[in-house]
């Protein structure tokens, strides 16, 4: 089978030479220059006749070279400025919500302080026997004791807090929380000594008061070995400028003076 040759035109042989649109080229050429050579010329007759007119045509071209750089360089500083202004801002955020979490991390601390000192009040009047009951018990738990328990009320047997020392002996705390003219008399000491050691087996029996105790009350707990708080002593252990009731001496070694005529 025999394939057909196929021709392969030549593209140049398809450009062929314009003479027409040569002609116009040379010609427009030509124009150009008879025109550039005429205001050649004139520019060189009024620079003869009138310098003055050049100097003031040189002027004006730099003038306005001058004033195209000038506002090509306000373009460019507008379209710059924006930037600095944000990173202003960037920064001025982040420097607030750093000193955000730096104030609540403060208020955090802080709250984390006043949980752990101030467990109560300098005023105990302000609160009620429960709550005096439940203070005395932080304070305990403050100071290291460990199994720290209220069981005070009805059936408790004169015992209020039950805890265990640093030191290993069994605490038993009875808590009078009296009026500043309501002194803690004997009786009330009679009847925390009866079920102190028999029934609760204390090997520390305290009685914590937050007024004093009269003279009877006093002379009691000495015998019996009831380490008496009063009010004072109180306030120094809970502000721990004083000692914990379990690191006083016992009542034969310190008792507790009273502060006013005997009553029962």
């Amino acid at each position: 089978m025999t394939v057909p040759e196929r021709r392969v035109r030549d593209s140049r042989s398809r450009r062929r030479f314009d003479l027409r649109a040569t002609a116009v080229m040379f010609g427009l050429a030509a124009v150009a220059l008879v025109l550039t050579g005429w205001v050649v010329r004139m520019a060189y007759d009024v620079a003869q006749r009138r310098p003055v007119w050049v100097f003031v045509l040189v002027l004006g071209a730099v003038a306005a070279v001058l004033l195209r750089r000038r506002a090509r360089s306000r373009n460019t500083a507008a379209r710059t400025a924006p930037r600095p202004t944000d990173a202003l801002a960037a920064a001025t955020a982040t420097a607030l919500d750093e000193l955000e979490e730096g104030h609540a991390a403060a208020r955090a601390e802080y709250a984390r302080g006043e949980e752990t000192t101030e467990v109560l009040p300098t005023e105990h009047e302000e609160l009620d026997p429960d709550e005096f009951e439940e203070a005395i018990a932080d304070l305990c738990r403050r100071d290291g004791c460990a199994g720290v328990e209220v069981v005070g009320g009805a059936g408790d047997l004169g015992a209020d807090v039950l805890a265990v020392a640093p030191d290993g002996r069994r605490v038993v705390i009875q808590c009078k929380r009296y009026s500043e003219d309501n002194k803690v008399g004997s009786q009330d000491l009679q009847r925390f000594g009866g079920t102190c050691f028999t029934v609760h087996e204390a090997d520390l029996a305290v009685l914590v008061a937050s007024t004093d105790f009269t003279a009877p009350a006093a002379e009691y707990a000495e015998r019996c070995g009831i380490l008496c708080v009063n009010g004072e002593r109180l306030r120094d252990w809970c502000e721990g400028g004083g000692p914990a009731p379990w690191e006083l001496p016992g009542p034969d070694q310190d008792g507790t003076e009273p502060s006013g005529p005997a009553s029962r």
